[in-house]
């Protein structure tokens, strides 16, 4: 079984598997509209973290993850924990350049019916939510930064979503550092 991460999961996956691949997936944008009260933020002052939304000309870089037989359960049970926030299972075909195409992976994707759900907004008022949202996996900065660097590392995966919203949190971070 393979698993497609397109968040947190690039850089901190956090499970135990027995080989991994980048690649992206057709038909998806990622977007930061979902709210994090479990992890990135709190109840009453959520952070935002990243899903997926439905664009059928677009694609999304991440990295897929294949895991043991003999641990998938364990796998599951850990990941449907971890993405309890309003997130449902779907399945994926993953493109792997230079490699054999993965026909089936698993993502959690967060919906606009979930709990969760913040929705839209610019760059700029998801940075300045993103600036002072911390939860109990730390600041909700460390999430959106660290994606940003881990989407640098694979060729081709521009994403200007996220590179938007990271230019105007660092413009907010160095504006109130100074």
């Amino acid at each position: 079984m393979w698993i497609f991460g397109y968040g947190s999961l690039i850089w901190r996956p956090n499970l135990d598997f027995v080989e991994s691949r980048d690649g992206y997936v057709r038909g998806w944008s990622r977007r930061f509209y979902q709210g994090s009260t479990d992890h990135r933020g709190v109840p009453g002052a959520p952070g935002r973290v990243a899903t997926l939304v439905h664009a059928p000309d677009a694609h999304v870089w991440g990295r897929a993850y294949r895991v043991s037989p003999t641990q998938r359960d364990q796998i599951l049970a850990q990941l449907d924990h971890r993405e309890k926030g309003g997130y449902e299972r779907t399945w994926v075909e993953v493109v792997v350049p230079g490699g054999e195409d993965i026909a089936e992976a698993l993502v959690y994707i967060g919906t606009p019916e979930n709990p969760e759900w913040l929705g839209e907004a610019s760059p700029e008022e998801i940075a300045r939510q993103i600036l002072v949202s911390h939860g109990p996996s730390g600041p909700n900065p460390e999430y959106l930064l660290e994606l940003a660097e881990s989407l640098r590392q694979m060729p081709g995966a521009d994403d200007p979503h996220i590179f938007a919203i990271e230019r105007a949190l660092l413009e907010l971070q160095r504006a109130t550092s100074g």
